[in-house]
């Protein structure tokens, strides 16, 4: 433990007995009748019971840091002061924050987006001083008709503020929130008196000191241990992506308990998933957890997952901080995520109230392109920044201008300009108010210097978890030292330490399981929902299609990075050349799997290159039109596919459309013909929207698009 200077004399703030009796009747209510307060649990509280606390508790995961809020809390009701405003990242977190509140004998209501119908009654219960905790998540304390309706009630008579997952206050952090800032002036509208306690378990100690910082000068960091002796760590290494499918296939069964498995990104998991279900049916039940899923299905596989009705959720990092089951006996990888720290984090949902559970990592070389992506996603480019400053200083009288009004007139993609706003809240350059963003007068510099910081750090942690990967030392220590834990030391349980993978792992998936995934994944069929609506912005139309330019929906044979297609991907688009039969004999099968929901027969097979790939595409085409004895035609473009990269979708959309020409002669090959369209790659599916009207306009029946690979 260590602590920076406090403005109290914590040693000596001993509870007492009334303060005492009230604490551990919180404790015993969370935790049962042997449940108490620890030493450094109770110094967390002591302090906290002092006008003006400032109080960072770094502990590892399960140590209790809700404990000592729910604790500090019911002491401060007690003594007649206000309520605890919580501010917690995630839903499934606030949850269980309100059910654990409950048991601690707190009145608790939470804010969300998930539960707008009840805000009225939880405003007014606030209002009568009828709630002990209040919890928020940091996007409700940017939104200002929030602060004019519940801020600035709680201002003066606040009675703790607690900011959960502290970490993601800081940019430095593995999970920053540009959100979480505005807790920062939250701070600033306190009574100064009011207590203050943030938590993290996954703070290295430039984090820490970074938190700590912006709390205030006299911040008491209590800082223990990292180590968790209940989880064994292991690495499965060597294991292409489409063998760690099939490992995760072999092993599920095996693994004690329930647990999770994380994967990469969105579409992993809802693929491992459905190929777990078709392989084990009810015998292994899973499902697929992500972010784009409604707040009311999350809570319902949450809740099956403790009620121990599934095996495993197959899930995004979407399922990470504060989910708790004391239980969970295993976690899974299946990729690496980019951060020590990060990863940490998502293995200590594992084994917190059960002695031994399994966590295993199953690296690949196909997860540093995910790394690249995630430590540049956050950090704002300089030129697009000034771009959308100048966009809204462009709104007459510092009038309001909305996220697609500000797309529109800069050009930048959507989720680009919602971030950087974001980002330019923090710096104070611009402020959310009803209706939408103003420029708030404030001077913006670039700080370049600290985002090739931010960068460099990010590479160390790469690098860091590629030695974890390696296997180069004990895994737990250095984890431990990746959150300057000055404890870490061998922990003599994980696979580097006893020097194999522990029973049940094995170090290959079965051969027959491998074969089987493969085929069941090839198997599927990816529709390509087709885009409704024109961008707008430098495309100049904006709104709906009309359905005689629109095309159908169509089908992809390789989507994102599916692994059952990666080594074709690789050779394909390596460089252009004729397809490989594998691909050829992958569209025949594509399009006899689609051939039942065709509103009618292709007659003619169009090319399109949208991504370079000439010779590829015009090869499949020629194959598919020999295979169908269809006619063949294509269709050329005035550009070089390179040009419409990193553009937004009002400009790709409108770079699409003065390239694309349909001549006489493909006019006359496509008039009153079904068409199939035949693109070689595309990730924003413009190419195929803008080449499908063309052709429409120049009289085809329909446009039946077939893509190669939908790139993520």
């Amino acid at each position: 433990m260590s602590a920076v200077e406090p403005s109290i004399d914590v040693m000596a703030a001993i509870l007492s007995p009334e303060r005492s009796a009230i604490a551990a009747a919180v404790i015993v209510a969370i935790a049962g009748d042997d449940g108490v307060l620890r030493e450094d649990q109770c110094l967390a509280v002591a302090a906290l019971c002092e006008p003006a606390a400032r109080v960072l508790v770094v502990q590892a995961t399960g140590w209790g840091k809700s404990a000592v809020y729910w604790a500090a809390t019911a002491i401060r009701r007690h003594e007649g002061y206000g309520p605890a405003l919580v501010v917690s990242p995630l839903l499934s977190l606030m949850r269980d924050q309100v059910v654990a509140a409950g048991r601690a004998g707190l009145r608790a209501a939470t804010l969300n987006s998930s539960n707008i119908d009840a805000w009225s009654q939880v405003e007014a219960a606030l209002r009568a001083d009828e709630l002990d905790v209040l919890l928020v998540s940091p996007e409700r304390l940017a939104n200002p008709g929030f602060g004019a309706r519940v801020l600035d009630e709680l201002a003066g008579r606040l009675g703790l503020l607690v900011i959960d997952e502290a970490h993601a206050v800081s940019d430095w952090g593995h999970d920053f929130r540009p959100d979480y800032r505005r807790v920062a002036d939250v701070l600033q509208t306190l009574n100064p008196q009011t207590p203050v306690l943030a938590t993290t378990a996954t703070a290295n100690a430039r984090v820490t000191a970074d938190v700590a910082a912006q709390l205030g000068q006299a911040t008491l960091v209590l800082r223990g241990p990292l180590a968790r002796a209940s989880l064994q760590l292991t690495v499965v290494d060597m294991l292409s992506p489409i063998e760690r499918f099939a490992w995760v296939v072999d092993h599920l069964p095996l693994l004690q308990g329930s647990g999770i498995v994380y994967t990469l990104t969105v579409a992993d998991a809802q693929r491992l998933a459905a190929t777990i279900q078709f392989v084990h049916g009810d015998s292994c039940k899973v499902a697929a957890y992500t972010g784009a899923l409604e707040s009311s299905e999350r809570e319902r596989l949450e809740d099956a997952l403790r009620g121990n009705r599934l095996k495993a959720l197959i899930a995004t990092s979407a399922l990470g901080m504060g989910y708790d089951k004391p239980d969970l006996g295993f976690v899974v990888h299946v990729g690496s995520p980019p951060s020590p720290v990060s990863y940490y984090q998502q293995v200590g949902r594992a084994g917190r109230g059960i002695d031994h559970a399994l966590v295993a990592l199953l690296p690949s070389e196909a997860d540093a392109g995910i790394w690249d992506y995630f430590a540049t996603a956050t950090i704002p480019e300089r030129a697009h920044v000034e771009r959308l400053l100048a966009g809204l200083s462009a709104y007459a009288d510092n009038q309001p201008a909305t996220v697609p009004a500000l797309e529109a007139e800069t050009g930048l993609r959507r989720g680009r300009v919602e971030l950087m706003l974001k980002q330019l809240a923090v710096d104070g350059a611009v402020e959310r108010v009803e209706g939408g963003w103003r420029a708030s007068g404030t001077a913006w510099t670039y700080d370049q210097e600290h985002y090739d910081s931010i960068i460099a750090t990010r590479g160390r942690e790469a690098e860091i978890m590629r030695a974890y990967t390696r296997g180069q030392r004990c895994l737990m220590q250095l984890l431990q030292e990746s959150l300057d834990d000055s404890s870490a030391q061998p922990c003599g349980r994980c696979s580097v330490c006893i020097g194999q993978l522990p029973a049940p792992l094995r170090a290959r998936p079965e051969v027959g399981t491998v074969e089987a995934v493969t085929a069941r994944l090839r198997g599927e069929v990816t529709v390509l929902e087709p885009r409704k609506m024109w961008p707008g912005g430098a495309f100049g139309t904006r709104g709906r299609i009309p359905s005689g330019l629109m095309a159908q929906a169509g089908r992809a044979i390789i989507y994102a990075d599916a692994p059952e297609w990666r080594d074709l991907v690789a050779s394909t688009f390596a460089r252009d050349s004729p397809p490989a039969q594998e691909l050829c004999d992958a569209a025949v099968a594509a399009l006899g799997r689609w051939r039942e929901s065709w509103p009618s027969r292709p007659q003619v097979v169009v090319s399109m290159s949208a991504a370079g790939f000439p010779l590829m595409t015009g090869g499949l085409a020629d194959h598919l039109a020999a295979v169908g004895h269809l006619a063949r035609a294509s269709l050329p473009l005035a550009m070089d596919p390179c040009e419409s990269a990193n553009l937004s979708s009002p400009q790709e959309a409108a770079l699409w459309r003065d390239a694309i020409c349909v001549g006489d002669e493909l006019a006359s090959a496509v008039a009153d013909k079904v068409v199939l369209l035949v693109v070689d790659a595309s990730s924003s599916q413009w190419p195929i929207t803008v080449a499908a009207a063309h052709l429409r306009q120049a009289q085809a029946s329909t446009v039946l698009p077939l893509l190669v690979h939908r790139r993520p």
